[in-house]
C-alpha cells in the first residue's frame, strides 16, 4: 500500500519537480552511505527505500521522455 501511494504521489509531480526530488534523494543516499560507513546509521531500511524511490523517479522520467519522442 505504501509503495503504491508513493508512486501515485510521484506521478502527480511535474518533470521539474521530479528532477528536484531526484536530486534531494541522491543527496540523502550519499549521506546515508556516509553514515553507514562510519557506523552512525540507525535506520538501515531507509537506504533501500531511497534507492527504490530513485529508481521509481528515473522510470517515470524515462516513460515521460519516451512518450514525447
Amino acid at each position: 500500500m505504501k509503495t503504491t501511494q508513493r508512486l501515485a504521489d510521484l506521478k502527480r509531480l511535474s518533470t521539474d519537480q521530479l528532477h528536484d526530488e531526484l536530486l534531494k534523494l541522491k543527496k540523502e543516499q550519499f549521506n546515508l552511505r556516509f553514515q553507514r560507513a562510519t557506523g552512525q546509521l540507525e535506520n538501515t531500511n531507509r537506504v533501500r527505500e531511497v534507492r527504490r524511490d530513485i529508481a521509481r523517479i528515473r522510470t517515470l522520467q524515462r516513460t515521460a521522455a519516451a512518450s514525447q519522442a
